[in-house]
C-alpha cells in the first residue's frame, strides 16, 4: 500500500497558530479532493502551538456536509494533536454530524435566535 499523503498544517498556513477561518478553509480545500479520490492522508498538526474550534470547524467540520462519516474515516488520519486539542476536534466532529444531519432545522432556529426569522 502506498504511503499516506501528509498535509502539514503549519506549512500550508505558514504559522503555528490555527485560529482563523481563512486558514481552516485552506486546509479544507486540500482535504476535499483527497476524500473525493478516496486517497489516504494524514493531517499533521506538528509545530502547531495554538488551535481553536473555529479553525477545526472550517477545516474538518464542514467535511461532514459533503461526505459521509465512513468516507471521511476511510481516508483521514490525524497526528500531532495534544489530548486537549483532540477533545476539541472530537466535539467539532460530533457537532458537525448533528448539524449536517438536520441542517434546515438548525438554520431555522438560528434565524429565530438572531431575529432574522422572515
Amino acid at each position: 500500500m502506498p504511503d499516506k499523503i501528509k498535509i502539514n498544517v503549519a506549512d500550508i498556513i505558514g504559522s503555528p497558530l490555527c485560529i482563523s477561518a481563512d486558514d481552516g478553509q485552506k486546509i479544507f480545500e486540500k482535504i476535499v479532493p483527497l476524500v473525493e479520490g478516496k486517497k489516504a492522508f494524514i493531517i499533521s498538526f506538528e509545530r502547531i502551538s495554538t488551535i481553536i474550534s473555529l479553525f477545526l470547524n472550517v477545516a474538518i467540520g464542514q467535511l461532514y456536509g459533503r461526505f459521509s462519516e465512513d468516507e471521511i474515516n476511510a481516508s483521514m488520519a490525524i497526528e500531532g494533536l495534544a489530548p486537549d486539542d483532540m477533545e476539541i476536534l472530537e466535539r467539532v466532529k460530533d457537532n458537525a454530524k448533528k448539524y449536517y444531519a438536520n441542517k434546515d432545522a438548525y438554520d431555522r432556529v438560528w434565524k429565530i435566535e438572531v431575529g432574522d426569522d422572515e
